[in-house]
């Protein structure tokens, strides 16, 4: 089992990424280039957080069209774990792989801090060592987190619970004063249609170990792990 991360011009969380998978749950991790097609027989894919290609034009629209996303496409078509963190689920949004779009937060600020979510779905290869309705505290660091797509996209992703994380309070209720970004219905996280693309925006592996103020984040990783394994 094999975790690939992928590296593209501006990423700055490929490291601690890389460093969560291969020191904290000490699993085999590689670094994946953008300009390469060889996702080198990695069996889960991470598209990390950062600014790739300045963020210019718009969060991801560079990125999408870099050779390596053209064989993640592949891969997530044949079932492969696809993990976008922050500025990866604005990449998969972007290329197609997840629907809706993450526009400018509410305010027109830089949102840095640790925020609650609550688990909506624990079925997932990203969430199955999580409990139903679990609240997870986990760091956000974003101006363009703000999740929106139209009403009948928004309708489907609850019909076929694929909203996997919404922004919570620390008891779980579901408010606007819980919401950092202004997304729509609390949205922190979604997945594909058949669940093995998920898309967040809390980033996972700034709270993958009690030195950074908290685990929580360490239950994804652990997640794709437990997935992998059963396959």
């Amino acid at each position: 089992m094999k975790f690939g991360v992928i590296i593209f011009p501006g990423s700055n969380c490929d490291h601690d990424a890389y460093w969560t998978v291969q020191q904290v749950a000490k699993q085999p991790v590689t670094g994946l280039w953008h300009e390469s097609h060889d996702l080198q027989n990695c069996d889960a894919i991470i598209v990390p957080g950062g600014f790739a290609f300045g963020d210019y034009l718009r969060t991801g629209a560079i990125a999408k069209f870099s050779p390596v996303m053209e064989s993640v496409r592949r891969f997530a078509d044949s079932g492969g774990l696809v993990l976008g963190i922050c500025n990866g689920f604005q990449i998969l949004c972007e290329a197609g792989l997840l629907q809706g779009a993450l526009m400018r937060n509410t305010g027109l600020k830089y949102v840095c801090r640790p925020v609650q979510v609550r688990v909506e779905n624990a079925a997932t290869p990203f969430t199955n060592a999580c409990s139903q309705g679990e609240v997870l505290t986990i760091p956000i660091g974003h101006m363009e987190g703000n999740y929106f797509c139209d009403q009948a996209t928004l309708d489907q992703l609850k019909r076929e619970k694929r909203v996997v994380f919404r922004y919570s309070t620390p008891s779980g209720e579901i408010s606007a004063a819980a919401n950092p970004n202004g997304s729509l219905d609390n949205i922190a996280g979604i997945c594909s249609p058949g669940g093995n693309v998920v898309g967040m925006m809390p980033h996972p592996e700034r709270s993958s170990e009690a030195v950074l103020g908290g685990v929580d984040g360490m239950k994804i990783f652990q997640s794709m792990i437990g997935a992998m394994v059963s396959r």
